[in-house]
């Protein structure tokens, strides 16, 4: 195995072609596409040190800004989704009614807003796609062109993996304050351990991508009591919002209990105050497996 070049430089040329295809009011899954593949450009060209070239700079920069925007029109997605899903009550149907228009506004607001953007950006950003590609390629080269393992790059994106693992054990405990930061590292490992041939074969590397969802769901039925709390005015009065926030907390306890089996699991983290002043054992054996994969 080892790095995938064709996997690394991927992302890149979807994004050139989702860029070129975007229509004005872009889709549930043009802007699903357009965070993931941005999101795992930037891993790549960190993890390969190439972020640090001025053309590179302002690429990263451009799409930084592009996905911000585009993460608002997303939430309004899920959030239209998840609410589309709640039982709703004869006597409720006006408090539904108040929170989906309400998400609607929103959407419709952001979409403009990040489809200004992008009409801006765009042909910079593809000149500048481009290069990146050429850039990616170069560090990564197709398999049988050179030796993987004697590949430096293949050492730069391991050991910025390792490095991510090692920030997996903390904080030693988890709550509603740290469990969404904890999500944006194992996001950024998984999309380092993703640029390995075969890695969605990896058992690590699929339980990182439950745990991502799983808080990544519970933040946005967060997001959505949150919202719901300002547009509906008659409080703990309200069926909807109760149902809401009991949704959310389940999604918590379920995000929590995946992310604490896989760190126990994985990472054979200890469970108690007094086994975390031991010595800690170590990663398990998949970890090493889904990590080694890199160079090997």
């Amino acid at each position: 195995m080892g790095l995938d070049g064709p996997r690394a430089e991927k992302p890149v040329r979807k994004l050139h072609k989702l860029l070129k295809k975007m229509p004005a009011v872009p889709s549930v899954e043009d802007i699903h596409d357009f965070r993931t593949n941005s999101r795992r450009i930037e891993a790549t060209l960190q993890a390969l040190s190439l972020n640090s070239k001025n053309n590179c700079r302002r690429v990263l920069k451009q799409i930084s800004r592009l996905r911000k925007r585009a993460g608002k029109v997303r939430d309004m997605d899920v959030l239209t989704d998840f609410l589309s899903r709640v039982p709703r009550p004869d006597e409720e149907g006006e408090c539904y009614v108040q929170v989906l228009e309400h998400l609607g506004a929103r959407r419709q607001t952001y979409a403009k807003k990040f489809d200004s953007a992008r009409e801006r950006y765009e042909p910079e950003l593809k000149k500048g796609l481009k290069r990146i590609s050429r850039e990616i390629v170069e560090a990564l080269p197709s398999h049988g062109k050179k030796d993987w393992a004697t590949n430096p790059a293949s050492a730069d994106v391991a050991a910025s993996a390792l490095k991510l693992l090692a920030e997996l054990s903390q904080p030693l405990r988890l709550a509603k304050t740290n469990l969404h930061p904890y999500r944006l590292k194992v996001k950024e490992l998984r999309n380092l351990l993703q640029m390995a041939e075969e890695s969605d074969q990896q058992e690590f590397v699929r339980t990182l991508g439950e745990v991502k969802d799983a808080i990544g769901e519970w933040h946005d039925w967060q997001q959505l009591v949150m919202i719901a709390v300002k547009v509906l005015d008659h409080g703990s009065r309200c069926q909807l919002l109760s149902e809401l926030r009991r949704t959310g907390e389940t999604k918590y306890r379920r995000a929590l209990t995946l992310t604490e089996t896989m760190r126990k699991q994985f990472l054979r983290m200890p469970t108690t105050k007094r086994a975390s002043r031991h010595r800690m054992v170590g990663p398990a054996e998949p970890v090493w497996s889904a990590t080694a994969a890199l160079v090997a």
